[in-house]
């Protein structure tokens, strides 16, 4: 008979606490669980300050570069061609690529293909401004990463990590947006987890966070080394949190605390 530590056995049965808690909840946007004040503040184009990286993403966006070519120069003025639809499928599945594409990803490889540069660092405040821009356009498209196909096996990678406990702390990204989603840390009320609203801006740092940054500065608060921008496993758990968002709309920019 296999016996087990009071730790491992209290983990495994917060685990499947947790799994059970999640799937009786309805999937809710961040947005749900934001105070009303802030949510006032989101609504607002003029007061919703991550409208400030819209615009910034806009003229980067359009601006001809030294040598090369301009976002628009292939996708339209203010990316009149790009097809909303599609973008609000990212993170996808590129054979060409070696596998994950992120928004962020497809940026920095056109920019580095079309604009005969160096591409933008990961975080880099005008990368930022970029893919808010971008993915600004597909706002109210519902979220619709693929789940099928070369992508099955990806998300399934993604669940470990989403599962696996890092850092002093000891915690899943499960924990907390799994079994806790309404209760309160820190004077705010914790989400699902959702990646429908990033890049979104953050009132706690006074800066925009992709997906990939707030997945940064989760695992810097749970005392956990953060994996590198690059890294497969913030490609992995990035998709994962972005599948598990299908069906609810965009609303980049979002405000979040």
């Amino acid at each position: 008979m296999i016996k087990l530590t009071a730790r491992a056995w209290a983990g495994g049965l917060i685990l499947v606490l947790a799994s059970v808690v999640g799937a009786d909840q309805a999937i809710k946007s961040g947005y749900e669980y934001i105070k009303p004040e802030t949510q006032l503040m989101q609504d607002d184009d003029i007061e919703n300050p991550g409208f400030i990286a819209v615009e910034e993403g806009r003229e980067l966006f359009n601006r001809m570069p030294d040598s090369g070519k301009s976002c628009a120069s292939c996708h339209g003025e203010g990316g009149a061609k790009l097809d909303v639809k599609n973008l609000a499928r990212y993170p996808v599945y590129d054979k060409a690529l070696g596998g994950i594409v992120r928004l962020e990803d497809r940026i920095r490889n056109c920019e580095e293909k079309q604009a005969n540069t160096e591409a933008l660092p990961y975080y880099d405040h005008n990368l930022l401004a970029l893919e808010t821009f971008v993915r600004n356009l597909a706002k109210e498209e519902p979220v619709n990463v693929q789940t099928d196909g070369e992508m099955e096996p990806l998300l399934k990678k993604g669940d470990e990590i989403y599962h696996t406990r890092y850092g002093l702390i000891d915690m899943s990204c499960a924990h907390c947006h799994d079994m806790y989603p309404g209760q309160y840390i820190r004077g705010q009320r914790i989400s699902q987890g959702k990646g429908n609203g990033f890049p979104a801006y953050r009132l706690d740092t006074g800066e925009m966070a992709n997906l990939d940054l707030r997945i940064k500065q989760c695992l810097t608060l749970m005392r956990a080394e953060p994996f590198a921008p690059d890294a497969e496993e913030s490609k992995l758990l990035e998709t994962y949190i972005m599948a598990h968002s299908n069906g609810l709309k965009i609303e980049t920019p979002a405000v979040r605390y």
